[in-house]
């Protein structure tokens, strides 16, 4: 008789062999690299740019509070645009060399930043933008924190 091969739903079928998957047994998978290496450094560079052109247009439109545009607001639109893609690729090459504690703080300080800055530039009280910055932060940073504590062991390895 030949052995029997488990189902999806735990129970065998007679006259099947199992399937081989050549993986440990409680390991996934990993999907796989659609992209090549070219693409991967591509993106790199622009997603921290259109990010960083998203985030100056939402920056100079607040400011102007929908007034005309002025030449002041176009620079000041692409300075910040600059700032936060320079400092967006700055945290995507050093933070993942980072203890996962501070790789979270890292990326929440970046978040509560950014936000704030975006929240000031509609003149909302200072006290209640910074709140609703460290808000954002904390939550940020407990959402990173579980992330990379559950995928990662204590030296930084990932382990998914």
């Amino acid at each position: 008789m030949a052995q029997a091969a488990p189902t999806p739903g735990g129970m065998s079928r007679p006259g099947r062999t199992p399937e081989v998957t050549g993986r440990p047994a409680g390991t996934r998978a990993r999907p796989p690299d659609v992209f090549d290496a070219r693409a991967h450094r591509l993106a790199r560079i622009a997603g921290p740019v259109v990010l960083g052109l998203v985030y100056g247009y939402w920056a100079a439109a607040n400011r102007r509070f929908g007034g005309p545009i002025t030449g002041g607001n176009v620079l000041f639109g692409f300075l910040t645009a600059l700032v936060f893609a320079v400092v967006c690729a700055a945290l995507l090459a050093l933070a993942p060399r980072l203890r996962r504690e501070v790789h979270a703080l890292a990326w929440s300080a970046f978040a509560g930043a950014a936000f704030g800055f975006l929240y000031i530039q509609s003149t909302p009280p200072v006290w209640g933008t910074v709140v609703i910055s460290l808000l954002i932060a904390a939550g940020t940073f407990g959402t990173l924190f579980y992330r990379y504590y559950t995928r990662e062991d204590a030296a930084g390895h990932r382990i998914r």
